[in-house]
């Protein structure tokens, strides 16, 4: 059993709420459900939860703009999730992490991932590693930039061996390279953080992204 760890769950579908609730509560987590971002600030400023499993459309208020509210209310140090059925691609979860996301899962989740997920990161914040705060920027190659930047824009790995006229191994070798130095699980997370050290570009489609 997780003794005190409370996971706030929120998602305007009842049947998803109860399927992320039978696989947290399994371990041992409490949860508390709510269906939409108003409910969620309300449940949030009563008690602080372990972490937020958090979907990006909700009524009234979005979940990017509730995990903005979340932020200010606890700081970096609040595990949050993003869910998505609609915002799947590799830009929407990068954007999902510049907001402050932690991590970004694209339903129909898979629930031993989304129960690995959320416990590495109650295990990071328990361990005082949740402020966060990132280890100085490690270098990268211009290599691994560029590859950094074409992932930014949706490219699978064969498409992006093409337009550097590598192989597909070859970037695979660069991505795990880039996922170690930066210390992150995701190629969304490695863009995420790119983006926040300036190091690549913003694609022309962020405008249809932020404002869901």
């Amino acid at each position: 059993m997780i003794s005190g760890s409370t996971i706030l769950v929120v998602d305007d579908d009842a049947g998803f709420r109860s399927f992320v609730a039978a696989v947290l509560e399994r371990v041992g987590y409490a949860v508390v459900e709510v269906g939409d971002g108003t409910r969620a600030l309300e449940a949030a400023r009563m008690s602080r939860p372990t972490a937020v499993v958090l979907d990006v459309r909700l009524p009234e208020v979005s979940g990017y703009e509730l995990c903005r509210e979340l932020r200010d209310l606890y700081g970096d140090g609040l595990p949050i999730v993003f869910v998505s059925g609609e915002r799947v691609e590799a830009f929407d979860r990068a954007a999902g992490m510049l907001v402050g996301g932690d991590d970004y899962l694209v339903k129909p989740v898979n629930p031993d991932e989304l129960l690995a997920r959320v416990r590495r990161l109650v295990e990071r914040d328990g361990n005082g590693n949740g402020n966060g705060a990132r280890s100085p920027e490690p270098v990268l190659t211009a290599r691994e930039i560029e590859v950094l930047q074409l992932l930014a824009e949706g490219l699978p790995p064969a498409q992006i061996g093409a337009r550097l006229v590598i192989s597909p191994k070859t970037v695979s070798s660069h991505v795990q390279r880039i996922l170690a130095k930066l210390d992150v699980h995701t190629r969304a997370q490695a863009v995420a953080i790119a983006y926040e050290w300036g190091l690549i570009r913003v694609p022309d489609r962020r405008s249809d992204v932020v404002d869901s």
